[in-house]
């Protein structure tokens, strides 16, 4: 009874510890992608349509690296028991390179951009191995509610983040205060992430590596197996590829939302920060309601539902043109966003192998990345090359000329951005439409079944 106790206050212990490093987690996502870097970098740094362009690019280059190392450092962490090492490897790049964002001042579009991309690097390539601690922290039929709630309490710390940097930058005038809030921002995740590296104990034992093998070697032959074992995991696959595309439907919305906000509407530094405070709110009671209702009707039927919302919100994000409306769409998309995003993840841990969890999360960070490459660069390469064609017809068609002149120097970039919602809204029904196809609960019978 005693040893039962224990165990389940150990459980407990290592949960709130998982909970905690996604409060630093969401901070960098909140502060860096949302609310700050991204508009300060698109209107400071560069200046103009190419801020949209270089943005995209930024966000893809870091995607691609982590697509490509991703699987093999998840099989390495899965066969070395080393998923905590790696963690702490991409957290300090994230956390150092964040806190360099300091340094980029106006004009620094190398400096800028090299930053950033190692930031995303560490941020993103952390995820994997962070994702890949839930199977040992929560039973499988936990993992809809357990995923959920760490998704949930991390937007809370994003969102006293938040707080806590538009004090500063409302107090103090000039941007070395918003470049300063990087600083902040650094340290605060930092400080929750630190916790889970003292005292959470990873339960994946270290394998010896036999004669004539090393770390690579052995990575790539796993990753060779399970290529060639891929009909034993054919939901897992058909999920993948649907995850794929509508997570670039979703990951387009993220990385421009400051961005479309000050180029259509003219939001302040301020005003972004409260709109990201909205999102994160609405966010939280997104990812502790669907971590209730995945392990209540399942997660493909929960993922069905707030994609279908976030479609919705996307159809009328391209027909808002007030202030007001677009925090009513912010709002509904944050509650779709945090609940999408939190299912996923669950959902690969339903269809994952028992002991292969690294590995398998590797392959949805693979994905997720390869996604995160190509979604922003279209999306930067739409709003950027619709802008440059309206501008050089601006100046000899009459009509359009007209109503550049009344909607300001601005007009050309508003209808560039507009244009760039329509792919996020085709990834998106395209990759609901795959997900119908997958069949969770078979799955989930034959990993839980006698060949499994």
């Amino acid at each position: 009874m005693k040893n039962s106790v224990k165990k389940t206050n150990l459980k407990k212990r290592d949960r709130w510890l998982w909970y905690l490093y996604d409060v630093g987690n969401s901070a960098y996502a909140a502060v860096v992608i949302l609310a700050i870097y991204a508009a300060y970098f698109k209107e400071h740094v560069v200046g103009g349509v190419e801020g949209s362009r270089l943005w995209g690019i930024s966000v893809g280059i870091a995607m691609l690296v982590v697509a490509i190392i991703a699987p093999v450092l998840g099989v390495i962490a899965d066969f070395a028991g080393s998923k905590k090492r790696f963690l702490l490897f991409f957290t300090i790049l994230s956390c150092g390179s964040t806190a360099s964002l300091f340094f980029v001042q106006e004009g620094d579009i190398l400096l800028g951009m090299v930053l950033f991309i190692l930031a995303e690097i560490g941020y993103r390539g952390g995820q994997v191995f962070y994702n890949s601690l839930l199977p040992e922290i929560a039973d499988r039929e936990d993992f809809g509610r357990v995923s959920g709630y760490g998704w949930a309490i991390g937007l809370l710390g994003g969102i006293v983040c938040l707080l806590l940097v538009l004090g500063l930058v409302m107090s103090f005038e000039g941007t070395w205060m918003v470049r300063f809030s990087l600083v902040i921002t650094a340290l605060y995740f930092a400080i929750f992430a630190t916790p889970l590296f003292l005292w959470l104990r990873e339960k994946a034992e270290h394998k010896p590596l036999q004669k004539g093998e090393n770390y690579l070697t052995v990575a790539v032959d796993r990753l060779k197996k399970t290529f060639n074992s891929v009909r034993d995991h054919g939901e897992f696959i058909k999920y993948i590829i649907a995850f794929l595309i509508y997570n670039d439907g979703i990951l387009m919305m993220i990385n421009f939302a400051a961005i479309f906000g000050v180029v259509m509407f003219g939001l302040a530094q301020q005003q972004i920060i409260l709109f990201m405070i909205l999102i994160q709110f609405t966010s939280v009671i997104g990812a502790f309601f669907s971590g209730w209702l995945t392990d209540f009707i399942s997660a493909k039927k929960t993922l069905v539902i707030f994609l279908i919302l976030m479609l919705g919100t996307a159809v009328g994000l391209f027909f808002t043109e007030t202030v007001r409306n677009f925090y009513i769409m912010g709002g509904l998309a944050g509650l779709a966003l945090s609940s999408v995003q939190a299912v996923s993840r669950a959902m690969v841990g339903k269809l994952s192998p028992a002991g292969r969890s690294a590995e398998f999360y590797g392959f949805f960070a693979v994905a997720g990345r390869t996604s995160s490459f190509i979604g922003p660069t279209v999306y930067g390469w739409v709003a950027a090359e619709t802008a440059l064609w309206f501008e050089a017809r601006g100046t000899t068609d009459s009509f359009l000329w007209f109503e550049y002149l009344r909607e300001g120097t601005n007009f050309a970039e508003q209808i560039g951005q507009r244009a760039a919602i329509i792919p996020v809204i085709l990834f998106l029904v395209v990759g609901l439409a795959l997900l119908y196809s997958v069949d969770e609960k078979g799955a989930a019978a034959r990993l839980d079944g006698p060949t499994s």
